[in-house]
């Protein structure tokens, strides 16, 4: 499971850094509804488009140069921001209903502590922390494989779920 909001309520977005204890110079991640979605909220060289054409939707966090349209709040020094296109329907719903992507990142509030997988958890430990909990059942939380785009050649930075080698040679 995990929480998320819209990318431009700031009010919402500080009270996530707050649930997870995380300072807001390391922003988080957010999900687009498609790759023409992406390229709205970031710069996508010819190269990435390429990979990412082939990759979306799937278990992917990409790093991209920004795109000014994104709230500094969730752009890195290096102005680069981290964009996944989510094969979960829910997710793509909710992207839809709102109109704009949504921030992402795990229910994990204790490093040490296992990744929550039914609702019922998640209610438990951050229920009243929250405005809403989405009961999207049983889930298998693996993470995504992070893949920076913001250089010349395309760099894993954690090796998760999706398998990119796949996609490029």
């Amino acid at each position: 499971y995990g929480i998320g909001c819209d990318i431009f309520n700031q009010k919402a977005i500080k009270r996530i850094f707050q649930i997870k204890k995380r300072p807001t110079h390391k922003p988080f991640s957010f999900m687009c509804s498609s790759l023409k979605n992406v390229s709205d909220y970031a710069h996508v060289s010819n190269m990435a488009y390429r990979i990412m054409r082939k990759a979306l939707p799937g278990a992917f966090t990409f790093i991209l140069p920004a795109a000014k349209i994104v709230p500094k709040i969730m752009i890195t020094k290096q102005k680069t921001v981290g964009i996944r296109v989510p094969q979960n329907n829910i997710c793509l719903d909710l992207i839809e209903a709102l109109g704009n992507p949504v921030l992402t990142t795990s229910a994990i509030l204790d490093k040490e502590g296992p990744p929550l997988s039914e609702a019922y958890e998640f209610e438990e430990l951050l229920g009243n922390k929250v405005d809403l909990v989405i009961d999207g059942g049983m889930v298998y939380p693996d993470p995504s494989t992070i893949v920076d785009f913001s250089g010349d050649e395309p760099e894993i930075l954690r090796q998760g779920k999706g398998d990119i080698s796949r996609y490029y040679s």
